[in-house]
């Protein structure tokens, strides 16, 4: 990976670049993200992936829109969109791919994870 910095009010935001190998957007993913940023107002904006404690399996996805990234995080561009996440979640969700789907059942973002070892029935939490 290669370190890089951006700019964050006056202060200095160290970046590692990544790859699709950690977390990669389908084209529906990559246009609904789009989509969103640009109704947000935050076209330069990222796409904040994380893994933080809780549902019925022990691990859930957060996924936030964010203006940019934060201290330590991993940037990959996917798609021409900015995905960040953290050390942390880095853990969990390599290999992973985001895809988007507008139907009326199960619809939304899903998280394809191969590092999940079970989902829960309502396919909203994991654990690893």
């Amino acid at each position: 990976m290669i370190a890089g910095k951006v700019q964050k009010k006056n202060e200095d935001v160290v970046v590692r670049k990544g790859d699709e190998r950690l977390i990669k957007l389908t084209s529906s993913a990559v246009g609904k993200v789009s989509k969103l940023l640009k109704r947000q107002g935050r076209p330069e904006g990222v796409l904040r992936v994380a893994v933080v404690g809780g549902g019925c399996s022990g691990l859930q996805y957060k996924m936030d829109l964010q203006d940019r990234p934060a201290n330590r995080d991993i940037l990959v561009e996917s798609g021409g969109v900015n995905v960040v996440v953290d050390p942390k979640s880095a853990l969990y969700v390599t290999g992973s791919e985001l895809d988007y789907a507008e139907t009326l059942q199960d619809g939304g973002f899903k998280v394809n994870n191969p590092n999940a070892a079970t989902s829960c029935s309502c396919g909203e939490s994991f654990s690893a």
